[in-house]
């Protein structure tokens, strides 16, 4: 199966980021893509009001990506923002194309490196797991790469795991991405397609608006692929069978204990 992860920097303007959604998924699918993968936040960049922003699975901004995705025969994979509890937001993860409309809500929020998340965001609280031609794929979203349970507790169905994110930059901050995604498909003995935020131009402050390293994950940790820091698009063809064949080798999923 062909996914395209599209590393793009997403603007406050939800309208906009939709413009950049609709191209990117017309040149992922004229070159063969089955899923189009966006990064966190595709709708909307962090380091601005949220809860204006937010709109429900059914509303406009989500129906639109799924007229774009059916329109070109895919499934498209991209983050946005939901109503949550009160005055806050619910960080999810749109699924939608090829008869899906779904969402997974960000499990674990962002509380750390001088950022709460959980001020103006009400947490997920399951994994979530979709099929696309036979194939089970399962969705992290960015913080949700440290803890390494919720990518074992998708790996028992899921092959293929797809995370999203809007990075926050600093001090060693690049280096963590990139142990941890290969770490975490070492995990799962699963694949893990990494797909986020570019770096953007402008500072945002303390929001965590992205460092690009999208990267191509095999179960073995290898790096298949990776983009630095600008917007691109990575192409992968991933090959599910190689899951079963690390897992007879490596059968850390069967091996465990506790």
């Amino acid at each position: 199966m062909r996914f395209a992860l599209c590393q793009i920097s997403s603007t406050a303007d939800p309208q906009e980021n939709l413009a950049t959604v609709r191209a990117e998924v017309a040149s992922a699918a004229a070159n063969g893509a089955r899923v189009v993968q966006f990064p966190e936040a595709a709708q909307c960049r962090f380091g601005v009001p949220l809860k204006p922003i937010a709109e429900p699975l059914d509303g406009p901004w989500a129906t639109a990506v799924r007229e774009i995705a059916d329109e070109h025969d895919v499934v498209v994979v991209a983050g946005m923002f939901t109503p949550g509890e009160g005055d806050k937001v619910t960080n999810t993860t749109l699924v939608t194309g090829a008869g899906l409309h779904l969402g997974y809500d960000k499990v674990h929020l962002f509380d750390a490196f001088g950022f709460r998340e959980s001020d103006t965001v009400t947490p997920g609280e399951k994994p979530v797991t979709f099929e696309v031609d036979g194939t089970t794929i399962g969705l992290a979203t960015c913080y949700d790469v440290r803890f390494p349970e919720l990518f074992r507790a998708l790996a028992a169905t899921a092959p293929v795991i797809l995370l999203g994110a809007s990075w926050g930059a600093g001090p060693g901050k690049a280096d963590q991405w990139d142990l941890l995604v290969q770490a975490r498909a070492l995990d799962a003995t699963s694949w893990v397609l990494a797909c986020g935020q570019a770096d953007p131009d402008a500072d945002h402050g303390s929001a965590p608006t992205g460092i690009g390293r999208s990267a191509v994950i095999d179960p073995i940790g290898s790096v298949r692929e990776r983009l630095e820091g600008i917007p691109g698009t990575i192409l992968s063809d991933v090959d599910v069978q190689l899951v079963e064949e690390v897992r007879a080798e490596l059968p850390v999923l069967a091996n465990r204990r506790l």
